[in-house]
């Protein structure tokens, strides 16, 4: 293991000891804030240091197997041989654990988030796509027990949806959902295809992880321009006859959001406002991330709304994820929300890439 790691590690541990002499101060165990703080870093210290703890017994175990190899009883030799054997395996375990374990951890990773997805090339094609899309997502947080609670969506006059958004909530969300935004392409022959020619259409999808909270980011209600509207729906859904739908423009930007999914304009608000924080949040961490491009080539994509992520060949029944040249034939489980090995893929290929950033 390198030094610096080995540094980290011995840093940590002491971190963890002083945390737990600090927690059994009367003075920390009276404030409130002071404790639930140190409370919450000592949860996210404590697995590394635990599994740091079983490394050394390891190695203290591997060190006194070595003593046994010098002993003239060669029964005794074989069985530390067998011993070091296993020991050797289990230490190669844990030091792979630990690099995962101290890797960064994005804070975003355990909460919601929102999901966009926009009809691209294709016309009608790719609005039919887009529905099939958010069925997919709606499918694998169904399957994840996240809640879907649908902000906005635009029906196309043809069929389809040209534009949905809607907010994921649940455990991890914003972990698995990460690394879906970019350009999904489909390749299939529509229904009103008589010569069976296969069309390409694509989809574009953006995940924002929820802003923590709307005061996090500078929201002046000067730069705020609030319309109202009356919702409208196609189908069941529902056509309010009064105009609670919201439109809020952020003026210094020129960010748009609409939220008309709800009856009530003051809900309506308080979801459009919550999400004008997650893009501007977004936009935030894009220009800071900008600026330290050569990290983010360790990442697994982009995350650039323009990068072609996936292709779903239906003629094939094949889904390929060209960035870490994954390719599956069970389009139809995948199309059901049937993602989470690729989803599961994509956050391994990021950490290896993350762990030879680390060790470089």
């Amino acid at each position: 293991m390198l030094k610096a790691i080995e540094e980290k590690l011995v840093n940590l541990k002491k971190r963890s000891l002083e945390i737990n002499d600090l927690l059994i101060q009367q003075n920390i165990a009276s404030d409130i804030q002071k404790f639930t703080q140190l409370n919450k870093e000592l949860s996210e210290i404590l697995p590394i240091v635990e599994t740091y703890d079983a490394m050394n017994e390891l190695t203290v175990q591997k060190d006194e197997a070595k003593l046994l190899l010098e002993s003239e009883d060669s029964e005794l030799v074989s069985l530390a041989e067998d011993e070091l054997l296993s020991i050797n395996s289990k230490l190669a375990d844990i030091e792979s654990k630990l690099k995962i374990l101290l890797l960064p951890k994005d804070e975003a990773d355990a909460g919601a988030a929102y999901l966009e997805i926009r009809a691209g090339a294709g016309g009608e094609e790719a609005a039919i796509f887009v529905a099939d899309l958010y069925r997919l997502y709606s499918r694998f947080a169904e399957r994840q027990n996240w809640k879907v609670e649908e902000i906005n969506l635009r029906p196309a006059e043809q069929g389809g949806v040209k534009e949905v958004i809607a907010k994921l909530n649940g455990n991890n969300v914003y972990k698995y959902m990460k690394f879906e935004s970019g350009v999904h392409r489909v390749q299939r022959v529509p229904e009103t295809e008589s010569q069976g020619r296969i069309h390409t259409s694509t989809v574009t999808v953006a995940i924002l992880p929820e802003a923590e909270e709307i005061s996090d980011i500078d929201l002046d209600k000067s730069d705020l321009r609030i319309d109202t509207f009356r919702a409208s729906g196609a189908g069941g859904q529902h056509v309010n006859k009064t105009d609670s739908a919201i439109r809020i423009t952020h003026l210094p930007s020129g960010m748009v959001v609409e939220c008309q999914d709800d009856r009530s304009q003051h809900k309506n608000k308080a979801k459009a406002l919550a999400l004008l924080a997650a893009k501007l949040k977004e936009k935030e961490l894009e220009e800071q991330q900008a600026s330290i491009a050569s990290e983010r080539k360790i990442l697994v994509g982009s995350g650039d709304r323009s990068e072609k992520i996936r292709t779903y060949n239906f003629p094939q029944g094949r889904v390929t994820d060209h960035r870490i040249k994954l390719t599956q034939h069970n389009l139809d489980q995948v199309m059901d929300g049937d993602i989470f090995t690729i989803c599961d893929a994509l956050i391994s290929e990021n950490q290896l890439a993350q762990l030879e950033n680390l060790e470089s």
